[in-house]
């Protein structure tokens, strides 16, 4: 992707150096380990990632001076913010096409863990988005668990992420995570999760209409879709549940399979529209 030299987001808050308590929820890479620890002890994904929209904290985080960046994830850190600055672009015009307001959310940069008003993460839960906050929180190491354990490597593949959580703010934005809550306290565990994929493919759906608008722009190089739909692909419930214990249950997926998530994403792509992205009404996924 192109970047160097562009600008980036005034919507950056830089809490790498901060610390906080112990790991609540879950976003894009939360079932890195969050999935692999809750199946090998038997417990119910769905019930751990979910809580990510209702969860609290009195938690305080503690500065530790002796972090220091190192000059590759400074680079990766402008980087995420120059994608966010897309993402306010590209959001706010179809907004205003719509007629709508676009409120711009915040990136978190942290580092180990963070406070949100989401609840208390550590890294391990990867990259999330707390619709009680409005932010993004990302721990730049993300990136290494996206080249080595996922082996989807690239810059683009970070952008897809950054761009997966910002569709989640936009369905906040639009009121379809508020109408999910309400599902949540009106139907079965299995039915719930049902509806979490829907709500996670169109948050790749969404990606994927960022990404089509970035291509307008001439900004994409060869290669960047693949590193996307590589990324989309690696983080699909089927393909991590396997990597845990060998085989998957469609019954406790919450975000969707591989395929499913490069489908929807690529359809985003193709689309460049809001209105495509009813993955809540599709027949089939």
């Amino acid at each position: 992707m192109r970047w160097q030299g562009r600008r980036g987001s005034s919507n950056v808050e830089d809490r790498r150096g901060l610390s906080g308590g112990k790991m609540v929820g879950g976003g894009i890479g939360g079932i890195i380990l969050v999935v692999i620890v809750t199946l090998l002890s038997g417990g119910n994904v769905g019930d751990i990632l979910g809580n990510l929209g209702s969860a609290t904290t009195t938690s305080t985080s503690s500065t530790n001076g002796s972090y220091q960046p190192s000059a590759q994830e400074e680079e990766l850190a402008q980087f995420v913010s120059v994608v966010l600055a897309d993402t306010e672009e590209v959001w706010g015009e179809l907004f205003a096409a719509r007629g709508i307001t676009y409120t711009d959310p915040t990136l978190v940069l942290y580092s180990g863990s963070v406070n949100s008003a989401c609840g208390t993460a550590t890294s391990a839960v990867g990259p999330f988005y707390c619709p009680g906050d409005a932010k993004l929180y990302i721990d730049l190491s993300f990136y290494d668990e996206l080249q080595q354990r996922f082996q989807a490597p690239g810059d683009f593949a970070m952008a897809y992420v950054v761009a997966h959580e910002v569709g989640h703010h936009v369905q906040t934005l639009l009121g379809t995570t508020a109408k999910l809550d309400e599902l949540r306290r009106s139907v079965s565990e299995a039915e719930y999760n049902g509806y979490s994929v829907r709500f996670e493919l169109q948050a790749d759906y969404l990606a994927g209409v960022w990404a089509h608008h970035v291509q307008g722009e001439n900004l994409l190089e060869e290669g960047d879709l693949e590193e996307a739909l590589a990324a989309a692909s690696a983080v699909g419930d089927d393909t991590i549940q396997k990597q845990a214990q060998g085989y998957a249950v469609p019954d406790s997926f919450t975000h969707g399979t591989s395929e499913q998530r490069k489908r929807w994403f690529y359809k985003g792509f193709n689309s460049g529209t809001i209105e495509g992205g009813d993955t809540f009404s599709a027949a089939q996924l």
